[in-house]
């Protein structure tokens, strides 16, 4: 990979450039900060998360996905979701899958049915979710992605010895994560329990190149610093591709709801990454590495 022009159109702004990826850690936030504002959460939920009613029917389709769904909303109101079934080994459309609040399972199966206009008999089935169960779910998410965020700290920390150092990986990880739930709340992508796994190996990415980051920049001191930059760019940028590329593949091809959406939330995650590894922490990085050795590179 040739990063003779990226490097030099680097060397020359990395510190204007690293303002751009602060500015855009504040536009994320603010994303997220409306969205709690104006609807009490920062990113939507989906059943798995909020709870409801969950309902499969295996039938051949005769609307689509939007219609079906706009017809359950002027019959039952709510929030509802729909997505169309469809077959693993053909890809076709073979049914529907129903997210609703907790209606009333006898109401919910009637409008089905009646927007359909088919009988619901053995083609379906109906699951029940508490918004308690949910909830606890997402709570011991959110204590798992802190208490990550704090390991992580004290071993980057242990093995650099070295407070800004551990502090940019940290400020790196955090800002693909608030990136990453931004975007996807700009897209209309809801929160699912696949949604916090995939988000978990977003910030399992971030820390695998900021540390390759770090390890070439502070351990190899024989070479020049700038060196040191472009090797672990090229190798870091190589592995963000071809894993990008992998996961596009994977969200092109495969007809499972569950697949497409962590190749997404993880393809999102990675294009994050990009700024934030070899800009945000290659300027924090040099910057530190020049304060130290006086200028020299």
């Amino acid at each position: 990979m040739n990063l003779s022009y990226i490097g030099t159109f680097w060397d020359k702004h990395y510190k204007k450039l690293l303002w751009v990826t602060i500015i855009m850690l504040i536009i994320f936030g603010g994303v997220l900060g409306y969205s709690k504002y104006t609807t009490n959460e920062f990113i939507q939920k989906d059943f798995s998360l909020d709870g409801g009613l969950l309902i499969t029917v295996q039938a051949e389709p005769t609307l689509s996905a939007a219609d079906l769904e706009t017809e359950l909303q002027q019959t039952l109101g709510g929030s509802i979701h729909v997505i169309e079934l469809r077959s693993i080994s053909s890809g076709g459309s073979n049914g529907y899958i129903v997210e609703l609040e907790s209606f009333d399972n006898d109401a919910a199966l009637s409008a089905i049915s009646s927007a359909l206009g088919i009988t619901l008999q053995d083609n379906y089935t109906i699951e029940e979710v508490s918004s308690e169960l949910g909830q606890s779910f997402l709570q011991s998410t959110i204590k798992a992605i802190l208490v990550a965020f704090i390991v992580m700290s004290i071993v980057v920390f242990v093995y650099f010895r070295e407070f800004i150092p551990s502090m940019a990986v940290i400020l790196a990880g955090f800002s693909n994560l608030i990136g990453t739930l931004a975007i996807m709340n700009l897209l209309g992508m809801q929160l699912s329990t696949a949604a916090v796994a995939a988000l978990l190996m977003v910030l399992g990415y971030s820390v695998d190149t900021d540390i390759l980051l770090s390890t070439k920049v502070l351990k190899h001191t024989n070479e020049p610093l700038k060196e040191r930059v472009y090797s672990s760019m090229k190798t870091g940028l190589t592995m963000q591709i071809t894993a990008i590329i992998a996961l596009a593949v994977l969200y092109a091809l495969t007809p499972a709801l569950l697949l497409k959406q962590i190749a997404a939330i993880l393809i999102i995650g990675l294009l994050m990454d990009i700024p934030n590894t070899w800009i945000q922490n290659a300027g924090i990085m040099r910057i530190y590495v020049e304060s130290k050795i006086g200028g020299t590179k």
